[in-house]
């Protein structure tokens, strides 16, 4: 009876620390809306993906244009995966979440950001160190307290 008691007691408080999803994703499961995340460091640009090469990780499905990008993502998703989870780096830098949008992007460091649009990807590149610090520290918060999604 104890043991029930203790069970419940920490469903309980999992439930109310829950964190951000680990990966932004569509209605239907897709990171990075169906957009090949190896592409942008291969091809320097947003291609969409095709079902055909299709890889689950970290809760989400993940598209690649061909089985090249495929294989490289499976052997080092951390290398290709967007930071941040795919959400807009400026709006986790400043303590909400939003999506992040393939076409507004940018590599910094051997990192891919993504940003909700042209122009907070502007704003963000405007003190874009400090947001990436800013946006690290809020990710790590994050991963135990849900942020404010804006969209």
């Amino acid at each position: 009876m104890v043991l029930a008691g203790v069970a419940v007691l920490f469903a309980a408080c999992g439930r109310l620390g829950e964190g951000v999803a680990k990966v932004n994703t569509t209605a239907d499961g897709l990171a990075v809306r169906g957009y090949d995340a190896v592409a942008f460091f291969a091809e320097n640009g947003a291609v969409k993906g095709d079902l055909k090469y299709e890889f689950a990780w970290n809760g989400a499905k993940w598209l690649f244009a061909n089985s090249e990008n495929l294989e490289k993502f499976k052997a080092d998703p951390e290398t290709y995966a967007p930071q941040f989870g795919g959400y807009c780096s400026y709006a986790v830098s400043h303590g909400y979440t939003a999506d992040g949008d393939p076409d507004t992007w940018k590599i910094v460091d051997g990192k891919l950001y993504l940003n909700y649009n042209q122009k907070a990807k502007e704003a963000w590149e405007a003190e874009q160190d400090k947001f990436i610090k800013e946006g690290e520290k809020n990710w790590k918060e994050f991963q135990s307290k849900k942020p404010e999604h804006k969209g």
